[in-house]
């Protein structure tokens, strides 16, 4: 936790952020963005992905600039103009950085296997942002699960009611057993696997096998 600053501490000096290309100190509250200028631009997304949110509209939409950005956060994804979170190149570079950043990408994106397969093999949580129809994939699902079992949750009904998937994603932490469908929380075999990894996923088997 942050240590609480004492009262006795001197304000912020307002001059260091007079200069809205000014490296070190950046005025949130400002009305326009303070990187109007391409290469103070370029200079800040190297070292900070999240300052894209304070580029010009137009450096929004600069491919260069936003692929620096997404390099160093992938997040800065969702700062990107629409036309570059519909391109895949950008969007495959923000996901290896940050599987998270999926949720930005458009749908088109979102629905391309390619793209969630990259995602979710950075962080199974990304499964929550695949469309539809990828999280009915079971190739997409196990990689997700395999990744961070917990990503089951996000998994369609179908596959939670599919013992390899579901065998998967207990496999090294036995709590995602509770995503798994009833017929599956009453399998002996999978609820054998769930415990064997975290006693307390006996806590979400059938009562039959509690």
């Amino acid at each position: 936790m942050e240590a609480e600053r004492s009262g006795s501490e001197p304000d912020d000096d307002e001059s260091q952020r007079s200069d809205p290309n000014n490296d070190e100190e950046l005025s949130e509250e400002s009305e326009d963005p303070p990187y109007l200028d391409r290469e103070a631009a370029l200079k800040a997304v190297k070292k900070d992905g999240l300052r894209l949110e304070f580029v010009s509209e137009e450096l929004q939409g600069d491919q260069e600039v936003v692929l620096e950005a997404v390099w160093e956060c992938g997040e800065a994804l969702q700062y990107a103009n629409e036309d570059l979170r519909a391109d895949k190149e950008v969007v495959l570079d923000a996901v290896r950085e940050s599987g998270a950043a999926l949720q930005f990408a458009s749908d088109e994106l979102r629905a391309d296997k390619e793209v969630v397969l990259v995602a979710v093999r950075e962080s199974g949580y990304a499964l929550a942002h695949a469309s539809d129809t990828l999280r009915a994939d079971k190739d997409v699902v196990l990689e997700a699960v395999r990744k961070n079992g917990f990503a089951l949750d996000y998994a369609s009904g179908s596959l939670r009611r599919d013992k390899e998937v579901v065998l998967e994603a207990v496999r090294r932490y036995g709590l995602p057993l509770q995503y798994a469908s009833d017929n599956l929380r009453a399998d002996k075999d999978v609820v054998q696997r769930a415990v064997m990894e975290e006693g307390k996923a006996l806590l979400y088997a059938s009562t039959e096998l509690r």
